[in-house]
């Protein structure tokens, strides 16, 4: 026998792993430049920490800490990208006051949710980021997403307000929803509504001095944050060496108080959000990472890991992998933090709301890791603390009794299903992906036909799915659209030619078999749209995150596919 490799020790005690295996079952060794590099990444205090087993939550005979899961949990609802569910009084996108719209609506027709796109907080800087999914704070929210109309004080501006709200509602009828014009017409607007606040009434003033003080350092350093990142230039990485820091990042004058209009902000979207949440309860989408230039990263850059970032190894569907490009949590400085970061990022994401779907739930067992500058080939998985992670995730789920649904779709390592089903965790489970008919799923799920990366109903039926990907300059997976086409048709009896209306009706009633608590169905469904909201792997070659729905909201209660999508899953 050979010596002992040190640096495979040292590796394995990290929970870097040398080795793993892929889609296809096959043994795969980890690039050993890349192994050394994280392990000289990682913090020392990984090694005083300890690590749990990430592969099955950990160790430990007593009872878990479970999620809230009511025995009796037995609902349908619809999912919806907000961006795009627009009314007749958006200002060119989907807001808050159009979500309370849509519980409305839903909770009429006998759904038990509504479940949106994650609306975490971007950058407060041109141009906007599209992604619901690369945010730069999980904490906080999008502003972009506030109902002027609904801030306190808008009446006495109306007037003046009247014709930036008629620019806004001119944007409705764009083809794509333009963020950045968005952007601008809404901060100009919230901006003399802030400079009018000094006269808002006592009760408004002091709620919103209730709602800073609640919230505390994180809400001060994410206003400060949002106040910098518009007056310097570059990242933060290349700010002034004292503004790189929270502790040492201070403001005065003009920045102090524009620091204090973003809080304002927060305070408006928590109000309007907790209006939308008593028509019916919302399912909230938590991202899986944050852009590496937000507010997220520069206040928690020391429990980060330097020097690399998240995406996926090569698999059968992607031959080249994918970066996602937001930084990793060091596992060991999470773990002697007691998880304390995503405590607070699971609180936020539940806030008002009655349940929370976790994007890519395996995060919290293991990532892969991509050194800064190389490519998903050279990749490194790297467990983490689960059994630590569970514990706060269902410790925040107790405390705001709101139920959990794990996004455990791809590659998903053994145990990890049956680690999150311990715990009172809500698998995911798609028409689209499963081999088994609906009436196998397991009860302890949401299911639903499909998702904002994978193809609606209609672009599946008709093949236009197929030809965006074709147009779009991609490697389209012909046969796989068309073996998914005939079981579609084979479970629910379609004929070849049948109408893409009749396709959602039907396949919607065949969902409805399934015995999962929870039944989701997509907006885009309701209106027969045929292009998917994401085409993962485009940039410029597809509109992702800027489509929206084909009516307003306000005529969602006259599309027959919507009725016919509710009757079924009613489940009568």
């Amino acid at each position: 026998m050979g010596a002992p490799d040190p640096l495979l020790a040292r590796a394995l005690a990290l929970g870097v792993q040398p080795a793993y295996e892929d889609t296809e079952g096959r043994a795969r060794e980890s690039p050993r430049a890349t192994v050394e590099a994280l392990v000289g990444a990682l913090g020392e205090v990984e090694a005083a920490t300890g690590r749990p087993d990430g592969r099955d939550g950990g160790g430990g005979t007593g009872a878990l800490p479970r999620c809230h899961l009511p025995a009796d949990l037995r609902a349908w609802g619809w999912s919806a990208q907000l961006y795009g569910a627009r009314s007749r009084e958006s200002w060119g996108i989907g807001d808050l006051g159009d979500l309370r719209t849509l519980a409305r609506w839903a909770a009429g027709q006998g759904a038990g949710f509504v479940a949106a796109n994650p609306l975490h907080a971007v950058l407060p800087t041109l141009p906007q980021q599209a992604s619901p999914y690369f945010p730069s704070s999980r904490r906080f929210r999008n502003p972009l997403y506030i109902r002027v109309e609904d801030v306190p004080g808008f009446g006495a501006l109306a007037t003046d307000l009247a014709p930036v709200a008629a620019a806004g509602r001119a944007l409705n009828h764009a083809a794509l929803i333009d963020r950045d014009a968005i952007h601008q017409l809404k901060m100009g607007a919230l901006e003399r509504l802030w400079n009018a606040w000094p006269a808002a009434p006592a009760a408004d003033r002091a709620a919103l001095s209730a709602f800073v003080a609640a919230a505390g350092p994180p809400l001060s350093a994410f206003a400060t944050f949002n106040a910098l990142a518009e007056r310097e230039a570059g990242t933060w990485r290349s700010w002034p060496e004292a503004l790189r820091r929270p502790a040492t990042a201070s403001l005065s004058g003009e920045a102090a108080a524009r620091a204090g209009f973003h809080a304002w902000l927060q305070w408006l979207l928590d109000r309007q959000l907790a209006a939308a949440g008593r028509e019916l309860p919302l399912v909230q989408d938590l991202a899986v990472g944050v852009d590496p230039a937000g507010a997220d990263a520069w206040e928690w850059q020391d429990v980060l890991i330097p020097g690399f970032h998240v995406g996926a190894p090569p698999d059968e569907f992607n031959l080249r992998g994918q970066s996602w490009g937001f930084p990793a949590f060091d596992p060991g400085r999470l773990a002697a933090l007691g998880g304390a970061p995503l405590a607070a990022v699971f609180a936020a994401a539940m806030r008002h709301s009655g349940g929370l779907r976790v994007d890519h739930v395996m995060a919290l067992f293991r990532l892969w890791l991509i050194p800064d500058g190389g490519g998903p080939a050279d990749g490194v998985y790297l467990t983490y603390p689960a059994a630590l992670l569970l514990d706060v995730l269902a410790e925040a789920s107790r405390a705001a009794r709101a139920w959990v649904v794990g996004e455990d779709l791809g590659t998903v390592e053994p145990g990890v299903r049956r680690a999150l089903a311990a715990r009172g965790v809500l698998s995911s489970r798609l028409l689209w992906f499963e081999a088994a008919p609906p009436e196998a799923y397991p009860a302890q799920a949401m299911a639903a036909l499909t998702t904002h990366d994978l193809p609606t109903v209609a672009g599946l039926w008709t093949g236009d799915d197929l030809r965006a990907q074709r147009a779009a300059g991609m490697v389209a997976n012909e046969s796989g659209a068309a073996a998914l086409r005939d079981r579609l048709a084979g479970l629910t009896g379609l004929a070849p030619d049948a109408d893409p209306a009749e396709a959602v009706a039907r396949a919607y009633a065949v969902l409805a078999q399934a015995p999962s608590m929870l039944l989701a169905a997509g907006l885009e469904d309701a209106t027969v749209e045929r292009r998917r909201p994401n085409l993962p792997g485009t940039t410029d070659q597809w509109p992702n995150w800027r489509i929206p729905l084909a009516v307003p909201v306000e005529e969602l209660d006259a599309a027959p596919a919507a009725a016919a999508i509710a009757r079924a899953l009613r489940r009568e």
